[in-house]
């Protein structure tokens, strides 16, 4: 009866502790507990390595990269790790991905629960959706969009890679490299990513596919296909998008149609040179789309143009789409902060698009995150500056100092790409690396909101009076 007693007790403790918990704090707390587990995995787990094993502070940067579908690596994922390596380092992808908060709805809906309120705020958090959505069918798309696309990816690149690989060994990096492209995730079982496949149109195209399924959001995707449906049936009632989701389509396709002349322009005769004109062409537009969080490679970033490496951060900070799996400010905040600028200059304090009116706090949200997001980064490149340019006098500093740049907004918006200073990184520089692609995956204002404490706030009618300050 005493242990009983004990037992009961205990639970009684942890489920207050739960119930105190915000639904930012276990979003955070979620990815926290992966990231734990798959470095603790990665330390235990035999047979994972084809040599030693990761030393701990390794394993939790190759853990947090995995989790937070980053893919900087400080060892070789292709000649380091074995098979059932790879295939633990997947998993960590996949349910970093997807969230793991839609995983366990997707166990609760199997196991024929109702969802409570709480859990349907989980779910908001983790897929970014708006109101008016049914969390417990939009999970389900989820993870039936998540699978099948994959499997489609898998298919195909899986056939592209079979006259060169042969059958048995191109099925690995087909299904591979189709979790980590529709994740954003980066990681390649391929030593020098997909350069060696750069003039194989198919591949590029298939993994560029990949990453733009990912990165435009599970909303945008459910809305697409009510939408289709209603044009298809005549008698289902029509299906108007959201202006969220046109957002997101035209920012998207703005940034990949601008990004593809200028990408192949500025390494036309630089990395692109030796290839025919088709490969130039088809490379220009990979190098638009993977650079928006994804982080495959068809090019050697420490050899291109430094036009190209700045333009390459610009659209690693933009990254992808909200309730996606990619990461950065998003298209949707860009958009805004630039509907913004143009209300103001047009002598406007409202932003309006499609006959509708953006709402002020979304606009106030969205600055604020331009903001926090520009201090994070200003700050880590300042800290690797410090800790990392002193110690190579065998580089330029302008060339260390955009390294470093690059190194820092790709970790923070969970790309992956490198110009190759990853491996070089100190203690120090690891640390902060591990730490920009936690907050970059949880989002800097949810890692902020499960920070913060609850604090009573003062009545909305209560204010000081006004005063005015001077700038521009």
């Amino acid at each position: 009866m005493a242990r009983q007693s004990i037992v009961a007790h205990t639970a009684t403790r942890w489920g207050a502790v739960w119930r105190r918990l915000s639904p930012a704090q276990l979003f955070v707390g979620s990815f926290l507990v992966l990231v734990l587990v798959g470095t603790v995995g990665l330390k235990v787990l035999p047979g994972l390595y084809t040599g030693p094993e990761l030393t701990w502070q390794d394993a939790l940067f190759t853990a947090t990269s995995a989790s937070c579908v980053t893919g900087l690596i400080v060892v070789d994922t292709a000649t380091y790790f074995t098979p059932a390596g790879q295939a633990f380092i997947l998993l960590l992808i996949q349910l970093g991905g997807l969230g793991m908060f839609t995983f366990t709805t997707l166990i609760i809906l199997a196991l024929g629960q109702k969802l409570s309120i709480r859990t349907e705020a989980l779910a908001e958090n983790t897929t970014g959706t708006l109101k008016d959505v049914h969390y417990a069918q939009l999970t389900r798309d989820i993870v039936l969009f998540t699978f099948t696309i994959e499997l489609v990816g898998a298919l195909l690149l899986f056939v592209a890679w079979v006259p060169d690989l042969g059958l048995s060994g191109a099925l690995w990096p087909a299904i591979f490299h189709a979790v980590s492209a529709f994740c954003n995730a980066g990681f390649s079982t391929f030593t020098l990513g997909l350069i060696p496949h750069n003039q194989n149109p198919v591949v590029l195209c298939v993994v560029g596919a990949l990453i733009v399924a990912g990165g435009l959001g599970f909303l945008t995707w459910e809305e697409l296909w009510l939408w289709q449906k209603g044009r298809r049936q005549p008698d289902v009632r029509r299906f108007n998008l959201s202006v969220h989701s046109r957002i997101v389509l035209a920012t998207t396709a703005i940034l990949i149609v601008l990004g593809w002349v200028a990408f192949t322009l500025l390494e036309w005769g630089v990395t692109l040179g030796a290839m025919p004109v088709w490969a130039k062409v088809v490379n220009g537009l990979f190098l638009s789309i993977t650079p928006r969080t994804a982080g495959f490679n068809s090019i050697d970033y420490a050899q291109a143009t430094d036009g190209t490496n700045f333009l390459t951060i610009l659209f690693m900070a933009i990254g992808g789409s909200p309730g996606s799996t990619a990461g950065g400010l998003k298209t949707t905040t860009v958009a805004i902060i630039g509907l913004l600028a143009f209300a103001r200059l047009r002598g406007q304090t409202i932003v309006n698009l499609s006959g509708r009116t953006i709402p002020a706090e979304t606009v106030q949200r969205s600055v604020g995150l331009f903001v926090l997001v520009f201090g994070i980064t200003t700050a880590a490149i300042m800290v690797l500056t410090i800790t990392e340019i002193p110690l190579r006098p065998h580089r330029e500093v302008q060339e260390s100092f955009l390294a470093y740049m690059f190194e820092v907004v790709s970790a923070f918006n969970t790309v992956g790409l490198s110009m190759g200073t990853t491996p070089e990184l100190t203690t120090a520089g690891r640390w902060t690396a591990i730490l920009l692609m936690f907050i970059g995956r949880v989002g800097p204002l949810t890692f902020a909101s499960a920070l913060a404490r609850r604090v009573r706030m003062p009545s909305e009618r209560f204010r000081y009076a006004y005063e005015d300050v001077i700038v521009g």
